[in-house]
This record gives structure tokens, sequence and C-alpha cells, in this order.
């Protein structure tokens, strides 16, 4: 699992606000504090305010707390990044946190980027812990200015004026279906590398081992994050009756929740798969190892025949005949040669030479 790299990172980032009228998009602000967004939500009920925190920090973090009067526990868990998708309710505040993923092809790992949701009538804050967009883009003003920008106008949040008729539930729907969304590409990178894999401990590689535990560590990471968020769904799903979560709302969201249960089974079989290879792995080196195993105890047994004939006839006793003989020499040696020819004939045959 990879964290973002600081030098990545921008060195400056203000909050940034879009308030929308009646699910239309209006111009982007960085210089709203969060009060100026709560009291522009209250306004009307055709308002809703989005505000990102693109780098928090601690003093941002508190003027947040201090805005919404937010609980000690959430001001806590703002402060604190690096956690599992979760969600909690705090009086009228939903909070969750959500994990989105990339995959880093050329070190083969998967990147995670955390985000911290805070939601209640009208208002939606968003903290990017790591200055990051769903995609992985690091957050800068051209970012929030450019038009694919998930902060502009007609984009992956904003775009749909009905749904965002439906309350600031409908912010939330939209960055869970992009960051499920974006588990797919991070399965095809893993796929690929699982594929080469395969080949790679057919191929004898004795470098395969480390890259499979490697891989399933990465498989691993994505796994927790995914089962996690599944839970944060499934609690959302139970409490839509309680919170007047709007129907047609509801039926994205379940199918957000189905995507993400195929995003789980695909990540499960790549697990069990790449345990599977490491299994072949180490039965394809355990027959490596076997065949050396038997070559060394030929070519042992091949050299221990002239070394017992050898041994005896150099242990320098006084009444030895065959010491005298003068045929003595060379049948020792014509004995040492046919024990070695006839052991390697019998190994060859049975493959083990």
């Amino acid at each position: 699992m990879a964290r973002p790299h600081d030098h990545d990172e921008p060195t400056t980032a203000p909050v940034l606000t879009r308030r929308i009228v009646d699910g239309i998009p209006q111009r982007l602000t960085a210089g709203d504090t969060f009060a100026d967004a709560l009291a522009f939500a209250d306004d009307g009920d055709d308002r809703l305010a989005l505000t990102v925190v693109p780098r928090p920090d601690p003093d941002t973090i508190t003027e947040l707390a201090n805005a919404w009067r937010l609980h000690p526990l959430l001001l806590e868990d703002l402060l604190q990044a690096e956690q599992r998708p979760k969600v909690e309710r705090y009086d009228d505040v939903l909070f969750l946190v959500v994990r989105s993923a990339r995959y880093l092809d050329d070190v083969e790992e998967v990147e995670f980027s955390e985000f911290h949701l805070l939601v209640r009538p009208r208002v939606v804050v968003i903290v990017c812990q790591d200055g990051r967009l769903a995609d992985g883009t690091v957050i800068t003003p051209s970012t929030v200015e450019a038009a694919e920008a998930p902060l502009g106008d007609g984009t992956l949040l904003l775009g749909d004026p009905e749904l965002l008729r439906l309350g600031p539930e409908a912010l939330v729907y939209r960055l869970l279906d992009a960051i499920v969304d974006g588990y797919y590409p991070v399965l095809d990178g893993l796929q690929t590398d699982r594929e080469q894999i395969e080949r790679q401990v057919f191929s004898g590689d004795a470098a395969a081992a480390e890259r499979i535990y490697r891989l399933s560590h990465e498989v691993i990471d994505l796994l927790h994050a995914t089962t996690a968020l599944a839970k944060v769904l499934q609690r959302l799903q139970l409490g839509a009756d309680r919170y007047a979560v709007p129907t047609p709302l509801l039926a994205h969201l379940q199918d957000v929740a189905d995507h993400l249960a195929h995003v789980i089974a695909e990540t499960t079989e790549l697990r069990d798969a790449l345990s599977q290879i490491l299994n072949v792995n180490a039965t394809l080196v355990a027959q490596r190892q076997n065949e050396d195993m038997k070559k060394i105890s030929g070519w042992a047994a091949i050299l221990f025949a002239p070394t017992l004939i050898g041994a005896v006839y150099g242990m320098n006793f006084d009444v030895m005949p065959e010491l005298h003989w003068a045929f003595g020499y060379p049948v020792a040696l014509g004995a040492m040669l046919a024990f070695a020819t006839t052991l390697y004939i019998v190994f060859k045959r049975k493959k083990w030479m």
C-alpha cells in the first residue's frame, strides 16, 4: 500500500466552496468560511453548499469544528488520517471516512487517498486528507477550475441538477460512485500483474515468490478497504428510512453497493488466485530442488565407488596380496571405472542424471 508522496502535493490549498441553487452549481469561491457556507444554505430550501478542504491542517479543522459545533470525538477523528472506511452520526452531522484507490503499475502498488465527509442539511464538507481527488489527481488551483474537475460545472459531483435537488446525500452518492468506479482500473492492473507472475513462475524465475508476496499484500489492502466500504453502504441503506433519504437516491445507492459487491468478489478471487500461484511456485521450487538433490546424490554415489576401492588398498597393511600382484594396479583402476560407469548408466536410466 502506498501513500501519496509529499513532493507531489501543493504548497498552498485554500478552502473551496461551491454554492448550488436549485440543483445548479454557481461560481467556485476560495474565500468563503465554513460559517458563510452554513449561512448560505440556511437562506433557502433550494440551496446547497459544498465545501472542499484540499489540505487540512489543525487550524482549518478547528475553524470547521467551531462553525459546525462538532462533537469533540468527531474533531479528534478529523485530525487523524489513515483510518479505515466507516460511518458515524453525531446529532445532525453524518460523518463518513472513505478511501479511493489507484494502481501504480511501475512499482506495483495500490495508492489510497482518504476522504472525510461531513453532512448536515443542505451542507457537505469534504476533507481531502491526502490533497488528492478521487482519481488520485493532486488538487491545485488549475485542477479545480478545469472543466473535468469534480468541483467544476457539469462534472463528476455536480453534473446532474435533478440529482442535486434531492439534497446533500446526492453529493455523497456521487463521490461514493466515483470511488467504487475507480476500483476497476486498480483490479485491471492487479490482474495484469497476476498474469505476468504466472508466466514468471513457470519460467523458473527465482524472483517470482517475492513478487507474489508483494502483490498479495496490495490485494489484501484493497480487500480491507472495499469490505469496510461495503459496511458503510449497508449502514447508509439501513438508515435511509429513519433519516428520510429520497427513494430515487436509495436506488442509486443500491447500484453502488452492487458494483462494490462485484469488486469485492473479484478482489477475493484475485487473492485466492495469488495464494494458489504461491503454492504452485513452492511446488515447482521443491521439484527443482529434488532434481538437484538427485543429481548430487548420483554423483556422490559414483565418486563413492572409486573412493572405497582406493581407501581399502590405501590402508598400508603388511599382508595384502593384491599389492604385490603385477595386475593389481590396473585391476583396481578397472574396477573403479567399471563401478562408476555402471552407476552412471543406472542413474541415467532413472533420469537422476
